[in-house]
């Protein structure tokens, strides 16, 4: 009796797993340090200053003048400015220059005449109602008032005119003194009439005035 052949199991070796290794990211490297680009100089122009143009002007006395356009008239202007303040602080420094009678009536008039064409008839009356005369000492102004209310009023009111006499004439030692001369105060009552009527002789337009406009006295 035949046995049957015998079966040979076959066992198959399990397939050898794969492990996954793991794979770790690659670490960045610190970077070396950068050297900085050489910068390349450039080379810049100095600009050019150029010099405001100075403009001199000769008037009609010969004095030359500083135009005021310009960076050099202002600093000339200054150190005039500055030369103006150190006479004022030095009274000796200020100009004593002689002048004669004539010249000084000259003047006079001139501020007179100022006075009556900006209204203020009253100082211009004062000054015209007799002739100023100069003094011997060639710098003080004798005039002569009506009355006592006159002589003060002058004399408040005289500083610009003494400024104007001391500026023309070239002497800042001019003073203006002031009498009262009853003779006059007689030819001179300055009563409203007296006063129109001087007035009148100074401006002959103010009588077409008052008939234009129908005013009294």
């Amino acid at each position: 009796m035949l046995s049957a052949p015998q079966q040979t199991a076959t066992v198959s070796e399990p397939a050898p797993q794969t492990v996954a290794t793991p794979i770790s990211a690659p670490i960045a490297e610190k970077p070396a340090g950068l050297s900085p680009l050489p910068v390349k100089e450039l080379e810049v122009d100095t600009p050019e200053v150029v010099q405001p143009a100075v403009v001199r002007v000769e008037d009609k006395d010969g004095e030359v003048r500083v135009s005021a356009f310009s960076l050099a008239s202002i600093r000339k202007k200054k150190e005039m400015e500055q030369n103006s303040r150190a006479h004022l602080n030095d009274p000796d420094a200020l100009p004593r220059n002689a002048f004669n009678e004539t010249d000084m009536r000259l003047q006079w008039n001139k501020f007179a005449q100022r006075l009556s064409d900006t209204g203020q008839k009253i100082m211009a009356t004062y000054m015209q109602i007799n002739d100023p005369h100069l003094h011997k000492d060639g710098f003080t102004i004798r005039l002569e008032l009506p009355n006592e209310g006159s002589k003060v009023d002058f004399d408040n009111n005289k500083h610009e005119l003494l400024g104007y006499l001391r500026g023309k004439l070239h002497n800042h030692d001019i003073v203006i003194e002031t009498h009262v001369n009853e003779v006059v105060s007689t030819k001179y009552a300055f009563t409203p009439e007296e006063k129109y009527e001087k007035l009148k002789a100074i401006n002959p337009a103010v009588e077409v005035l008052r008939k234009m406009f129908d005013l009294d006295i």
